[in-house]
This record gives structure tokens, sequence and C-alpha cells, in this order.
């Protein structure tokens, strides 16, 4: 059973910082890009930063880039998102996601999603 178990959401003031972790299980991790999106209520989800197999490239949204980290440890099936220099902007839901292609078609799984609130 494909899982992805999201953590270190919270509260934090403008200008701090938070590390979201995913820990995957069910598949085989290494072998899928990894993606972190938000949603905010009455907005779709956006993507906010993706990363690949192996880490050797990764893409930010454009309102995050160079704030926010997106890295991983295969050997520890988790991906991470380092958020650094937040903005009350920022605050939503962040949810870890794999998109698997198979035989039967194109599967997104989530998260259960992680709270993020900048606030003072």
């Amino acid at each position: 059973q494909l899982q992805l178990v999201e953590g270190g959401g919270g509260l934090v003031q403008p200008g701090g910082s938070l590390r979201l972790s995913c820990v995957a299980s069910g598949f085989t991790f290494s072998n899928y890009g990894m993606s972190w999106y938000r949603q905010t209520p009455g907005k779709e989800r956006e993507l906010v930063a993706t990363i690949t197999n192996i880490g050797t490239s990764t893409r930010y949204l454009d309102s995050v880039e160079g704030r926010f980290t997106i890295s991983r440890d295969n050997a520890k099936n988790t991906v991470y998102l380092q958020m650094n220099s937040l903005k009350p902007e920022d605050t939503a839901v962040y949810y870890c996601n794999v998109r698997i292609t198979s035989w039967s078609g194109v599967i997104d799984y989530w998260g259960q999603g992680a709270q993020v609130t900048v606030s003072s």
C-alpha cells in the first residue's frame, strides 16, 4: 500500500523557517520524482517544488525561488521542503506528491497534508 506521511508543519512568524518532511512507503522511492504542492481555501492546488528521482534537478514556483529548497534522502525514503524567509502568503496546507505511471494510466498520490501558518 503506497503511503506518503508528512510532518513538520506549524505556526511560524514572518521571516521564520520550517522544514517539512514526507516519508514514503509502498513503492520504489528512488525511481520517482517527488513534488510538494500547496493549497489555500478556495484556490486550486499549486506546484511549489519538484525534484528528480536522484535529486540532480529541482524546479520551483517563482514566488518561492531562493527561499525554499526541496531535497531528498533515498536511503530514508524521505523528501524534504526547507522553507526560509516565510511570508504570510505562504500560509497553506502543503502536500507531498508522487505521480506514478502504470499500465492503467497516471495516478497522483498525496500525503495527508501539513498545515503551515505564517503569522505574527
